[in-house]
């Protein structure tokens, strides 16, 4: 994700002065104008929720729609300076922000045509995690920087296991599909079924769809042991890393957790590692 401390102002004075208001909160100026974003994102996302309530709705409905078109247009307005104050103007409208901030006014616009797109606008509650910055939670961001790119990291492995999980379900749904013949309700079908294997393998168990066979239900009893079993991969997977050489310790600087057994400077930005985390040699002492 682009940090927005990155984006360079425009040489024009006035732009340089509008860019350290709305991308820096240094100021009392940015600062305020933060502080009113955030109340017009609560405000914004308030009214969306009410105008659901048809009581409150068929009330102040005028109101609503008058509070929706003003915060609206303030968002459209800051959005359209972001880009004008910025030299680097690419990487903020295609960046994390950028992307967010835009999915905060499309909504708007795309009411005037499809009405029942507004309720989109609950979307503006992401650009809350601007308060990270405006409250000097700075550090808290880039955890959440490390989180994203740990994840990335680990797409195969996550890609690898919702395939395992896919097939894993259809099987059983057509399994238990057989098992119960066809029976309403729930298992008239494969689909409905795997619905069923989903939510059992899940341990989430909504109890809407349960087999009437005993064979079925010993089959649900397998199904929902798997469920925990295939959380339990995660303390396999631990010991795996432990037992192939692999720090599990992480860098105190990066966050860097993929270095050598016998590292003592993490290989992605050189900073020395805790002694305590190196793993101890057959003699019993640390290399």
């Amino acid at each position: 994700m682009q940090k927005e401390h990155t984006y360079l102002p425009e040489k024009v004075r006035w732009k340089r002065k509008v860019y350290r208001i709305i991308f820096k909160s240094d100021t009392k100026m940015g600062r305020l104008f933060d502080i009113i974003l955030l109340l017009l994102i609560v405000i914004s996302t308030f009214i969306v929720m009410m105008e659901s309530v048809k009581v409150y709705d068929a009330k102040l409905h005028k109101i609503f729609i008058v509070l929706e078109i003003f915060i609206s247009i303030v968002f459209t307005v800051e959005y359209l300076l972001r880009i004008i104050t910025i030299r680097n103007k690419r990487e903020y409208i295609f960046s994390f922000f950028g992307i967010i901030d835009l999915l905060a006014i499309v909504p708007f616009y795309l009411s005037l045509f499809f009405p029942i797109t507004k309720y989109f606008l609950i979307l503006r509650m992401l650009r809350m995690l601007r308060i990270f910055r405006i409250l000097n939670l700075m550090d808290f961001m880039n955890d959440g920087y490390l989180i994203v790119n740990a994840m990335r990291k680990s797409s195969r492995k996550i890609y690898i296991f919702l395939l395992f999980l896919m097939i894993f379900s259809v099987i059983s749904g057509s399994i238990v599909f057989m098992i119960e013949g066809g029976r309403p309700p729930g298992f008239e079908s494969i689909p409905q079924s795997i619905y069923w294997a989903v939510v059992t393998v899940t341990t989430v168990g909504y109890g809407d769809v349960a087999p009437h066979t005993p064979l079925g239900k010993l089959f649900s009893i397998i199904m929902m042991i798997s469920g925990y079993a295939i959380i339990a991969t995660g303390i396999v997977t631990n010991e795996m890393r432990n037992k192939s050489g692999i720090r599990m310790a992480s860098c105190n600087r990066c966050g860097n957790s993929h270095n050598d057994s016998d590292a003592r400077f993490c290989k992605t930005c050189g900073e020395k590692l805790p002694m305590d985390d190196l793993p101890e040699t057959a003699s019993g002492s640390k290399p």
